[in-house]
């Protein structure tokens, strides 16, 4: 008795997704310079333990920011995990973010880029 092994072609698996890596070409280019145009900037993380209501109260009482301003920065942080909520000299950078974690909101200051 003979026996032979035969592969039988498969057909490759379809992937409907494009996996490529992207490059420079994909990149978007952003202007930040009317965000930021001071040396430092105070970065509030979003977190799922704060209502809109207490971001937007915190973020008035810590920055003088208008309601409008407020409730912008409350958006972009639930819509994009973070955002610039002031911008400043480092002294009053870290003055705002010690307000804004006294209700421990998730804050963190650094250099402007």
């Amino acid at each position: 008795m003979h026996l032979e092994i035969v592969q039988t072609p498969v057909a490759p698996s379809k992937v409907d997704e494009d996996l490529s890596i992207p490059g420079p070409e994909d990149w978007e280019m952003v202007d930040r310079s009317e965000q930021v145009d001071h040396p430092f900037v105070v970065i509030l993380y979003n977190c799922n333990c704060h209502t809109f209501d207490e971001v937007i109260l915190q973020m008035q009482k810590a920055t003088g920011c208008t309601l409008e301003r407020a409730q912008q920065v409350a958006y972009e942080v639930h819509n994009s995990g973070r955002a610039i909520a002031f911008s400043g000299s480092l002294e009053t950078c870290e003055k705002v973010a010690s307000i804004l974690r006294q209700i421990k909101l998730q804050v963190e200051t650094d250099r402007a880029m």
